[in-house]
């Protein structure tokens, strides 16, 4: 990705109508795209309604995966280089919608799942100024150079104790790590869940988004 590649995704408009005071962006997994994390809208429209959502496809199509993107290849087993390699293109899409919305920082919140919660947990602090909210499911905190941190907003972690893709190892490692750096992390784990959400973590975003955006 020597070029910063431009995103585009589906979205779904304010359900009270009008312009959006709020912006929800969401940032899918490996081998997925928007159309799949685009989904969650309707279960947070209600409590939200006059907040605006929209679910990027990653920059790079999957050979493997019809229909499906990535941020960055998951063969490459340096994670670090992925994440900091796909973080100018989250990045320039944040800036871009601020523009299209009129809107600050502190009425944006990222909502990541598997690789977008990777991506999501290293671009949100590195942002001059603090993004309201970061939810992020069945992720992990990539390493990287922690000295670059220059906001702490507000996360959700949630995960499943069964989840064969990314161990809830990861989990706890991410909500250690991010919490010693000075994060106020609100965390989940459910039982028997494995890499998915499930009814309570779509709860758990809901409150944690409208208590951040409302």
């Amino acid at each position: 990705m020597s070029e910063i590649a431009t995103l585009d995704g589906p979205r779904v408009a304010p359900a009270a109508g009008g312009d959006a005071t709020s912006l929800i962006i969401f940032a899918h997994g490996y081998g997925s795209n928007g159309e799949d994390l685009i989904g969650l809208a309707p279960y947070w429209q209600d409590a939200l309604p006059h907040t605006a959502f929209v679910a990027p496809n990653g920059p790079e199509p999957v050979q493997d995966a019809p229909g499906g993107y990535q941020w960055w290849p998951v063969w490459n087993p340096d994670r670090t280089a992925g994440v900091q390699a796909a973080a100018p293109v989250l990045d320039g899409f944040i800036d871009a919608e601020l523009a299209r919305h009129g809107l600050t920082e502190d009425k944006v919140a990222l909502v990541g799942f598997s690789q977008g919660t990777m991506l999501s947990l290293h671009v949100a602090p590195r942002r001059a100024r603090s993004l309201a909210a970061v939810v992020g499911y069945s992720g992990m905190r990539i390493d990287a150079d922690y000295d670059e941190i220059l906001t702490r907003p507000p996360i959700l972690l949630v995960h499943g104790d069964a989840d064969p893709m990314v161990p809830v190892s990861a989990f706890h490692r991410a909500l250690a790590s991010l919490r010693g750096d000075g994060f106020d992390v609100v965390s989940h784990v459910s039982p028997g869940l494995g890499h998915s959400l499930d009814g309570i973590g779509l709860k758990l975003g809901e409150a944690f988004l409208t208590g951040a955006l409302g």
